[in-house]
């Protein structure tokens, strides 16, 4: 015998709320483990407290944005559409079945106006990493950093060029003042200072997204994008950083501030680092030493001219401060230029009648000249660090923890392309998104924990 169910639907139930949403959904586990009050303590000052109309629950609102970072929901509109017909999103935010959902335009504004301007996205998510060391999931001993591209609210086709000023980088006093104690040790003259000291370049500028960057890297897509600078701790990859910048800015451009800032918010006693062939920079690799830390980087692979002798065939003697080329000869320091590379150059008369000359150098005063950065034994360092037993086992950690995070939040939490357009709302997607994700893994494992108690 057929029945119908379609004359349930004007039935009237006694129902609660409680009982419909499952004992074992995440939210659930969100909820318990997650404390949220600091929310309030880091918004009440944006909030005016004798006039205006009620305002909603700061938590409420907030807990509205984790809900779209959490299960990848792009648009807020459709937000709002999810939360009125889905019982847990209810439960989490405390509303009722009968209780109206907060308007989307809600979110939208206060992040234009109220939340313009302010720290509280970052705010928010230095605290969920505080929270995951109260709990002992993050050591700060071992971290891990990459970048991945995040597609920009901006068609390629549509730009402008523009001259820009080259980024500053930070490392330059210290380079210039090395640059000075080296010569002047060597008994050169000091070098004039140059009123500027950054080049002009073209870039393409968007129309759409200004804030974003035209990329153009090997192996990525070409057009505007964003990069995610990310750190994770190894112990159990919980993201303790996140910056975001511009697609044409280079890897290694903020990593020292970024880690700096890391050692100072959280305490980090940072022993060890892991990072990929795109942060393999001299001061990168004078910075980890000047910090005593462990760094181990990957090889970056050099394209030199072909039929010619390979730098590393030219052994340099540290003792003696010359270079010496395959044929024994010996090629003296010459000067240390502005950008900190010495030069060795050989002597033309010895050059001439060698039988490899062809091999050696192109050049028409057959002069061969070897470059050697003031701070090369810190690079030469980190690659003997790479090369260690515990530097490849470090190394190998990359696949399980920051790639598999990147994966995480672009599967997972839609992060392949950008819900707004502008650096600042970009950032609080990232933001946002690494949050939502250390929350998953500090719930899951507190509640992993007790089941096991």
């Amino acid at each position: 015998m057929l029945r119908s169910n379609r004359d349930k639907q004007q039935n009237y139930e006694l129902v609660s709320i409680e009982d419909l949403v499952p004992d074992d959904h995440m939210l659930r586990k969100i909820d318990k483990y997650i404390d949220f009050s600091f929310i309030d303590e880091k918004v009440r000052h944006l909030y005016s407290q004798d006039n205006g109309r009620p305002a909603i629950d700061p938590l409420v609102l907030f807990k509205m944005i984790f809900l779209g970072y959490f299960y990848g929901i792009r648009s807020e509109r459709q937000l709002e559409r999810e939360i009125q017909t889905n019982l847990a999103y209810r439960w989490f935010l405390g509303l009722g079945l009968t209780d109206r959902v907060p308007d989307h335009t809600t979110i939208s504004w206060n992040r234009r106006t109220r939340f313009k301007d302010t720290t509280v996205f970052q705010d928010i998510f230095d605290e969920i990493v505080l929270q995951a060391i109260s709990h002992r999931m993050v050591g700060g001993r071992v971290l891990i950093s990459d970048s991945t591209h995040l597609k920009a609210n901006a068609n390629k086709h549509k730009y402008t060029k523009e001259q820009v000023k080259q980024n500053t980088r930070d490392y330059l006093e210290e380079l210039n003042a090395a640059v000075e104690t080296d010569r002047k040790a060597q008994g050169k003259k000091p070098l004039k200072p140059r009123e500027e000291v950054n080049e002009d370049k073209e870039v393409k500028v968007s129309k759409t997204d200004p804030d974003s960057g035209y990329m153009v890297r090997e192996g990525k897509p070409e057009g505007f994008f964003y990069l995610d600078h990310r750190t994770v701790d190894v112990k159990y990859n919980l993201i303790t950083d996140v910056f975001v910048t511009a697609g044409n800015v280079h890897d290694s451009v903020p990593y020292l501030s970024r880690l700096d800032r890391q050692r100072e918010r959280f305490g980090f006693e940072v022993e060890a680092v892991a990072l990929d062939s795109g942060y393999l920079t001299t001061p990168i690799c004078k910075g980890l030493q000047d910090r005593k830390i462990f760094g181990v980087i990957a090889h970056r692979r050099f394209h030199p001219t072909q039929g010619l002798f390979h730098k590393w065939e030219f052994k340099y003697d540290a003792e003696k401060d010359v270079y010496v080329c395959p044929q024994e000869q010996e090629l003296p320091y010459r000067t240390t230029d502005r950008h900190g590379y010495r030069h060795y150059a050989s002597a033309p008369n010895i050059c001439a009648e060698c039988p490899m000359l062809r091999q050696c150098t192109r050049s028409k005063n057959h002069r061969k000249l070897i470059t050697r950065h003031i701070w090369e034994d810190s690079k030469e360092q980190v690659r003997l660090n790479r090369l260690s037993k515990s530097g490849k086992r470090l190394y190998r950690k990359r696949k399980e923890t920051i790639e598999r995070s990147f994966a995480d939040a672009k599967q997972l939490h839609g992060f392949r392309y950008c819900r707004l357009r502008g650096l600042r709302n970009v950032t609080e997607q990232a933001l946002m998104t690494a949050a939502v994700q250390n929350m998953k893994k500090i719930a899951f494992h507190l509640d992993r924990k007790a089941k096991e108690a």
